[in-house]
């Protein structure tokens, strides 16, 4: 496997573990008992709709420009000191903390993009309270999330 291929690879496994998506669990009290798995599923899914469209975040929200902006500079500041430290290293400070400024702050930029592809896909707190309360209302009892 060349190394193209074995990064694409990579990519698009990563790709998919993030895409993955939790829901919650159900007890099996008379409520779900009397209307069936399916209603059930369907009773969620309508919950998680209502959620969605009544949350700011819809349950996925990305981070604000103020966070984006702070993680791309304190990118920047980190990558400049390490650059400088490298670049006095190999005889050329100046150079180095460009370098390493410039690297730090796309790192930065970049880990607050796409820094949800690597952590576990968890609903926003608020969402999460929406569509267990939607649930309660509807007679079941959500009892975690999976």
């Amino acid at each position: 496997m060349t190394l193209r291929a074995a990064a694409l690879a990579a990519a698009a496994t990563l790709t998919l573990a993030g895409c993955s998506s939790v829901k919650p669990t159900l007890y099996p009290n008379d409520q779900y008992n009397r209307v069936g798995a399916a209603k059930a599923d369907a009773d969620v899914a309508a919950c998680q709709q209502q959620a969605e469209a009544y949350v700011k975040s819809g349950g996925r929200g990305g981070p604000g420009l103020g966070e984006t902006a702070r993680n791309t500079g304190v990118g920047a500041a980190v990558g400049a000191a390490s650059g400088a430290v490298g670049g006095a290293i190999g005889g050329n400070a100046g150079e180095g903390a460009a370098i390493g400024a410039a690297s730090g702050a796309t790192a930065g930029l970049l880990g607050t993009m796409f820094g949800w592809m690597f952590q576990p896909s968890q609903p926003d707190p608020t969402y999460r309270a929406f569509v267990e309360k939607c649930l309660r209302d509807k007679g079941y009892e959500p009892i975690g999330w999976q």
